[in-house]
């Protein structure tokens, strides 16, 4: 089955789809637009983004995010910081080198991913720090202290 015709979900995990009984199960199907003016939407050649997995948890002082991020080149990657959703999107970009007919075995998920994350509280957005380590991508996102107070000095101007 070529790279094109594998669902998101294939393209992602690595299966593939084992033949059923009809051949016609694998068949794509093309869904009809009733708006005639704008042609089908279906058949606009749109590249899907895999999902990114993640690891996530909390220490009393932080929100720690750890997803892989193996083989994407630190430019290629975009990371979005708000007070409570942290959005990554990247790509990782395949050097061919063989053609799809000599693959023995084509499991890697390459192209375009992201995943946004809300935050179980709100953190310092300007404290948080991206580390990349052996492929490991690890946000460390401080929270912030609701309950933390300061005494502020009046100025007389």
């Amino acid at each position: 089955m070529s790279k094109d015709k594998r669902s998101f979900f294939e393209r992602l995990t690595g299966t593939v789809r084992m033949a059923d009984d009809s051949e016609e199960s694998l068949q794509p199907r093309k869904i009809q637009n009733t708006d005639s003016d704008s042609g089908s939407w279906i058949d606009k050649d749109t590249e899907e983004e895999g999902e990114l997995t993640i690891d996530m948890y909390q220490t009393p002082d932080m929100v720690v995010v750890k997803t892989m991020i193996a083989g994407v080149r630190p430019e290629d990657l975009d990371i979005s910081i708000t007070r409570d959703v942290v959005t990554i999107r990247g790509k990782r970009e395949e050097e061919r080198a063989v053609e799809e007919d000599e693959f023995i075995a084509h499991e890697l998920y390459w192209g375009s991913f992201s995943r946004t994350i809300t935050l179980p509280q709100e953190i310092d957005v300007d404290e948080a720090e991206a580390i990349e380590k052996h492929g490991l991508l690890i946000l460390k996102l401080p929270k912030l202290d609701k309950k933390r107070q300061s005494k502020l000095k009046v100025r007389t101007g």
